[in-house]
C-alpha cells in the first residue's frame, strides 16, 4: 500500500497536511456554527447505503466468511458483520434519523427492509477490479453492481409488496412510494486508492481519479433518475494514517511521517481525490437540478481527530485496539498464529473506548461516534446542512 516514489506536494496541500492548520481548522469549524436552521427536519422514512468496510453492516459476512469475534463484542455483545468493536458511521446516522439499523442487502436471514437497506460490502471499489477477494480483500460487490443490485431490490419489492396479503408481511417490506423520500448515502473510494497504491504511481492514481468520481456521479444519476432526491456524499478518510501502513515496515525514512504519524504521500492522495470528488459534487449538482446533494468531508473531521487525540481522551492513534503485532508476527483481529512458538490470538485491549484503530484499517466504535458528532451537525458538510435538513437544496 506504500508509494514507491517521493511525491512533491504544492503549498496548498502542505498546509492542509501540516498539523497546526488542520488542528486550526478543526477547531474552528466544530464552533463555526449553530448551524440553521428555521426549516423543519427532514422525514426520512429510509436510507439506502453504497459502500465499503466503513459502513458495511453484515454484507461481507453474508456472502463469504462471517467477521469473527471481538468484532461487535462491544456493542452488539456478538459480532454483528462490522469491521469494529461495535457500531459504524452509518448506524450513528440511523440513531440520527431515529431509523433502525440497516439489514445487509445480502443478509437473507432476520432481515427488514421497511427502513432501508444496505448494499455496501468490506473491499468494495468504486470501480471494478480484475483480482478476487481471496487475493488482497478487494470484494466482487463494487460500486456498479450495488447499483444493479439496488435497481433489482427496489424492482421486486414493488412487487411483492403489491403482492402481498397481509400488513405483516408488508412490514418488512419499503414502501414503493417513499423510495423518492428516501435518504442515499456514499462511502466508498477508500480501497481505490488503497489499489492504486499497491499497482500505480503516483502520476496513474491521479489519473484514474477522474473516471472514478465520474463512477460515483453514475451511481447517483442512476438512483435520481429513479426519483432519488437527498444524497449524503462522504468523501475519504486519511488512508495514510491506519496503522498498517507501518505494520511491515522497519526502516521508515526521514520525512516519510507527517507530524500526527500519518503517511504523508498518501494522505496528498486522499486530498487530491477529495478535491477532485468535491468538484464533480458541485458539477453534478447542475446535471440533477432537483436533488439535494451534502458532500461531507470526513477527511477533515478524522484527521482533526487523529491529530488531536491527547486532548480528546484517546490513546496514540498509531495503536491499534485489537491484534497482535509484534516486531515480524503479525496475528490480525480475531484470528489465531503462533508467536515464538506458542499459540496466540489476535485479541481486544482492554479498553477500545480509548482507540482510535480498532484493528489497524478500521475505526474503533469510540472514534467512529467520535466523527460522527462532527458531521452529522453539519459542521464538516458542503452546503453546512445538518443530516437532519439533508433533503433540502441550497
Amino acid at each position: 500500500m506504500l508509494l514507491a516514489r517521493k511525491i512533491v506536494t504544492d503549498t496548498a496541500q502542505k498546509m492542509w497536511l501540516s498539523v497546526p492548520f488542520v488542528v486550526f481548522f478543526f477547531l474552528s469549524c466544530v464552533k463555526c456554527v449553530e448551524l440553521k436552521d428555521s426549516s423543519p427536519s427532514c422525514s426520512f422514512p429510509a436510507i439506502y447505503n453504497f459502500g465499503d468496510s466503513n459502513s458495511d453492516t453484515g454484507g461481507i459476512s453474508a456472502a463469504f466468511q462471517p467477521i469473527p469475534a471481538p468484532y461487535g463484542v462491544g456493542f452488539f455483545h456478538k459480532p454483528f458483520g462490522r469491521d469494529s468493536d461495535g457500531r459504524v458511521i452509518l448506524d450513528f446516522i440511523a440513531e440520527k434519523l431515529k431509523l433502525p439499523y440497516l439489514s445487509a442487502y445480502l443478509n437473507s436471514l432476520g432481515t427488514n427492509y421497511r427502513h432501508g437497506a444496505n448494499f455496501a460490502t468490506g473491499g468494495s471499489t468504486i470501480r471494478k477490479q480484475n483480482e478476487t477477494i481471496f487475493q488482497y480483500g478487494i470484494s466482487p460487490f463494487s460500486l456498479d453492481i450495488q447499483i444493479v443490485q439496488f435497481n433489482q431490490f427496489k424492482a421486486r419489492t414493488k412487487i411483492l409488496y403489491q403482492e402481498a396479503n397481509n400488513s405483516y408481511e408488508r412490514s418488512k417490506l419499503p414502501v414503493p412510494e417513499e423510495f423518492s423520500k428516501a435518504l442515499y448515502t456514499f462511502d466508498i473510494g477508500q480501497n481505490d486508492l488503497s489499489v492504486g497504491f499497491r499497482k500505480m504511481n503516483f502520476d496513474q492514481i491521479r489519473e484514474s481519479m477522474p473516471d472514478i468520481v465520474n463512477q460515483l456521479a453514475s451511481a447517483v444519476k442512476n438512483i435520481y433518475d429513479q426519483g432519488g432526491r437527498s444524497f449524503w456524499i462522504h468523501n475519504t478518510g486519511p488512508v495514510g494514517c491506519m496503522p498498517v501502513n507501518l505494520f511491515y515496515k522497519h526502516d521508515v525514512p526521514a520525512g516519510y511521517l507527517d507530524q500526527a504519524g500519518c503517511v504523508k504521500d498518501q494522505n496528498v492522495i486522499a486530498v487530491e481525490f477529495n478535491k477532485q470528488l468535491k468538484d464533480r459534487v458541485v458539477k453534478l449538482r447542475t446535471e440533477v437540478p432537483e436533488a439535494a446533494i451534502t458532500y461531507v468531508d470526513v477527511y477533515a473531521a478524522k484527521y482533526g481527530l487523529i491529530s488531536n487525540t491527547k486532548s480528546e481522551g484517546f490513546v496514540d492513534p498509531m495503536k491499534i485496539c485489537c491484534g497482535y503485532h509484534v516486531n515480524d508476527t503479525h496475528i490480525w483481529c480475531g484470528n489465531l498464529g503462533t508467536a515464538n512458538g506458542k499459540d496466540v490470538y489476535g485479541t481486544a485491549c482492554e479498553k477500545p473506548s480509548t482507540y482510535v484503530s480498532w484493528d489497524g484499517v478500521h475505526y474503533a466504535e469510540a472514534a467512529n461516534h467520535w466523527v460522527a458528532d462532527r458531521i452529522l451537525n453539519g459542521a464538516f458538510t458542503d452546503p453546512p446542512t445538518p443530516i437532519s435538513q439533508a433533503c433540502y437544496r441550497h
